[in-house]
């Protein structure tokens, strides 16, 4: 491989993050490939070049990759300079009175099980403690409600969680939520990624680890959330159901039988191969309840034990899925969307107020407004995002709404008024009961989904993604919204709105059909969405593929 400019670049900047890199696996990974594309190994080269294409970009869910050398990918350099930048933003933040005593109030920190996760915390604490901003470290392994949920206890400035979620093996992340237990939005996520942008990640300075402003948290924030939990169930006189559950090889299963049993449910019967946090995922390739195949221990463990309900949490345990038994013996998954209907109908149906809030996203399901609607109660539409949701529900509070209920279709779920970010834990407890309350009632979960259909008619939904290039993903969505067709399918298109602070375009059609378009944030990909009332579902999957042919 000849040597070009691009090549020599960066070979000089590998050159010295390889004197900086504190970690000896990551340091070998480096040295040799560098080694390899000096030696004219092009792949080498090409693979040198991609991890020092620029900075690993920050924004509103943090940072995200594969863990590996480069400042394009997660590894202690990275994580080191993206603390600093978060250090240097809450300091403007007091400094403007924007947030008070932040240094003195400080960053409540936890992790999950990935590799390198209690290191990307420890050093978290470290260069914020250099700083001189206190630091509160979690204990072990923390589900990421239970980070989210003691920021406001603690009174923290802000809270980082160092997890990648959902996403394959490989990768880790790191998340951080403001004051109230949200995640952050737009603009704070440009603020805080321009200091990081003025921090050099090869020379950041390091506080001891037994520095004093470094603070170890015992169990306490776990025992108390879980001990907020009896509060979701709005039924408790009724008695549990056999629930099934995985983990998927993720943080929630001690938090979840610790919350079953405060609840005063049975401790659910655990899929035993993904009970242990394991950040390698032997079981599964990509740890997402919504991936195929990703739920199918649980299915199996569900039949097995003749369970009523199955409960799957995401690694992080913010996510919820959920399958219920067929009358043939077989298993269904239920979509994100069906999720949130049951959910909706059972905290409107048990609690009561007109000051009551639900909230739901621009690609979620229509039918939670409807069901307000027909409450009497307040319903709100946001971005996508939960840190949206939370953000309108800390807002709405200012004009006399009490927030009841929030989810996105993508299995994020809140059904307690703290914290202010998707729940996959106190969502199971709440499902748990949901199943249990259709058996003392005389029927099924499928009993209330077909119940729900009779009183607001058959709502079907349907999403399909096009792998694109970013960058040509954005330019198709812009020329859609720039140029809407006149029809999609057999279907003549009545209405078109665009949602530029979502980047996306909502095309309605004849007989009232919602498809919505917009490039994902996390991946290389377009994601479309389809909705209709009472219309064949395989309809709908057509009509998104005949958008879908439009794409470059």
């Amino acid at each position: 491989m000849v040597e070009t400019p691009q090549l020599t670049a960066a070979l000089r900047t590998a050159g010295a993050w390889l004197d900086a890199e504190p970690d000896d696996d990551i340091r070998r990974e480096l040295d040799e490939l560098i080694s390899a594309a000096r030696a004219g190994d092009a792949a080498a080269g090409d693979d040198l070049i991609a991890r020092f294409a620029g900075r690993l970009q920050f924004g509103t869910a943090g940072l995200r990759a594969a863990v590996a050398a480069g400042s394009m990918r997660m590894n202690r350099l990275v994580v080191r300079q993206a603390a600093a930048g978060l250090g240097r933003w809450l300091q403007e933040q007091e400094s403007a009175g924007v947030v008070e005593r932040a240094a003195e109030r400080g960053v409540v920190i936890a992790h999950d099980a990935r590799r390198k996760s209690d290191l990307f915390a420890l050093d978290t604490a470290r260069v914020l403690a250099a700083m001189g901003i206190r630091s509160m470290l979690h204990p072990g392994v923390q589900p990421t409600p239970v980070l989210a949920w003691s920021i406001t206890g603690l009174d923290a400035a802000a809270g980082v969680v160092v997890t990648a979620s959902h996403n394959p093996p490989a990768d880790n992340g790191y998340k951080v939520f403001l004051d109230t237990g949200s995640q952050i939005v737009s603009p704070i996520d440009e603020e805080i990624s321009a200091c990081i942008e003025t921090v050099d990640p090869l020379s950041i300075a390091l506080a001891p680890e037994d520095d004093h402003l470094i603070q170890r948290l015992d169990h306490s924030w776990q025992e108390a959330y879980v001990a907020s939990v009896p509060d979701v169930r709005l039924r408790p006189e009724v008695p549990g159901v056999p629930v099934a559950y995985t983990a998927m090889h993720g943080v929630g299963a001690e938090t979840i039988e610790m919350a079953f049993t405060a609840a005063g449910f049975d401790t659910p019967i655990p899929v035993v191969e993904q009970h242990v946090p394991d950040g390698t995922f032997p079981t599964v390739s990509f740890p997402n309840p919504e991936e195929p195949g990703a739920m199918d221990l649980l299915l199996a463990t569900a039949s097995e034990s003749g369970a009523a309900i199955a409960l799957a949490n995401d690694p992080d345990a913010d996510r919820l899925g959920v399958a219920i038994p067929q009358p043939d013996g077989s298993w269904r998954k239920l979509s994100g969307d069906e999720i949130g209907w049951l959910f909706a109908d059972h905290i409107l149906a048990n609690t009561s107020g007109d000051d009551r809030l639900v909230v739901t996203t621009l690609v979620s399901s229509s039918l939670l407004a409807r069901m307000a609607a027909a409450y009497g109660v307040h319903s709100e539409e946001t971005f996508t995002g939960f840190k949206w949701i939370g953000k309108i529900a800390t807002e709405r509070v200012k004009v006399g709404q009490r927030f009841v209920f929030g989810y996105e279709q993508a299995l994020g779920y809140l059904v307690a008024p703290r914290p202010l970010d998707k729940d996959g834990i106190t969502a199971a407890v709440m499902m748990a009961e949901i199943a249990a309350c259709a058996e003392a009632d005389g029927t099924t979960v499928q009993g209330r989904l077909d119940a729900i259909a009779a009183q607001y008619g058959q709502y079907v939904t349907a999403e399909l993604s096009v792998r694109l290039d970013p960058k040509v993903g954005a330019r198709w969505v812009a020329s859609i919204e720039a140029a809407p067709p006149s029809d999609v399918g057999d279907r003549a298109v009545t209405s078109v709105a665009t949602y530029p602070e979502a980047n996306l375009v909502r095309l309605m059609l004849d007989g009232g059909v919602r498809l919505q378009i917009r490039p994902s944030g996390t991946e290389p990909k377009v994601k479309l969405y389809g909705e209709a009332v009472d219309v064949d579902a395989d309809v709908l999957h057509d009509l998104l593929a005949a958008l879908a042919s439009s794409a470059p």
